[in-house]
């Protein structure tokens, strides 16, 4: 049977102890050195002590929490593979563009990278950007891959995508930090959005980032019920929506960035 780490860390430093007190006491004593050498001698070895098992247990704890960082490591990498196979199965379901989710996620943390966003909030960016619309897995393929404009009753269904987004990803305790792109993406900057109706920076940043990218690919490819846009028009769309549908700080940075941030949603560069 396999000890837990912290067990097996106590029982080695509990032997290693007791074994350095038994035999450097005997070996003390075995100089018939007077009490006050003894004494001295006693402090100098105890002090010498802690110094070891201080660097003994760091050297431990270091050693098992490198284990474990690379072990949450395959699990973070396991499940973002099995995100990822998932998420392009529903892009061939809505009949999505090749490799949208991954595009849209790639170019959304290169933006967010640029925006200042690193580490454990950078994670959360790139899961919520890649299941920006789990929620339309609970929506019927009659609205979904539609070739045509929605019923006012079609258009209400689908507007409910967000909050099934949402309450999926709730069920999951590592996806639970990445809802903010799910739960907020059709949220506009001037508070005519869905599905709260949140206004400028009541708006999750991570929201308002991925928000830019999903319009100009939405724009930039061909989808069922539209052909691709020029790219100008697209560059000058979205121009035109910030203030009212983007947050005009964010179109801004996208477009200072425009064609590092292309080459990366085509695959052309990496987004770190």
């Amino acid at each position: 049977m396999r000890l837990k780490p912290q067990i097996r860390i106590v029982l080695i430093y509990v032997l290693l102890a007791w074994l350095w007190v038994f035999f450097s006491d005997r070996l003390l004593f075995s100089f018939n050195y007077d009490k006050h050498t003894l004494s001295m001698l006693h402090s100098a070895k105890g002090g010498f002590f802690v110094l070891c098992t201080g660097i003994l247990l760091y050297w431990m704890i270091d050693r098992a929490m490198k284990r474990m960082d690379r072990l949450n490591h395959l699990l973070l990498t396991g499940n973002e593979q099995s995100l990822r196979a998932l998420v392009s199965a529903m892009d061939v379901r809505h009949k999505e563009t090749r490799d949208h989710s991954e595009r849209v996620m790639r170019m959304t943390v290169a933006l967010a990278r640029r925006a200042g966003l690193d580490g454990d909030a950078l994670r959360h960016v790139r899961f919520g950007a890649l299941l920006h619309d789990i929620g339309k897995l609970a929506l019927p393929d009659a609205i979904l891959i539609k070739p045509g404009p929605l019923t006012p009753e079609e258009v209400t269904v689908m507007r409910t995508h967000p909050i099934l987004g949402r309450d999926l990803l709730m069920r999951t305790a590592f996806l639970r930090p990445a809802v903010d792109i799910p739960y907020a993406h059709h949220e506009r900057w001037d508070g005519t959005g869905y599905p709260r109706g949140l206004r400028g920076e009541e708006i999750p940043l991570a929201a308002r980032l991925f928000s830019v990218v999903d319009v100009w690919d939405a724009l930039s490819f061909p989808r069922v019920y539209k052909p691709a846009w020029p790219e100008q028009e697209v560059l000058d769309y979205l121009r035109n929506a910030a203030g009212s549908q983007l947050d005009p700080q964010i179109v801004a940075l996208f477009l200072e960035h425009y064609d590092e941030l292309k080459a990366i949603g085509m695959d052309e560069l990496s987004p770190d």
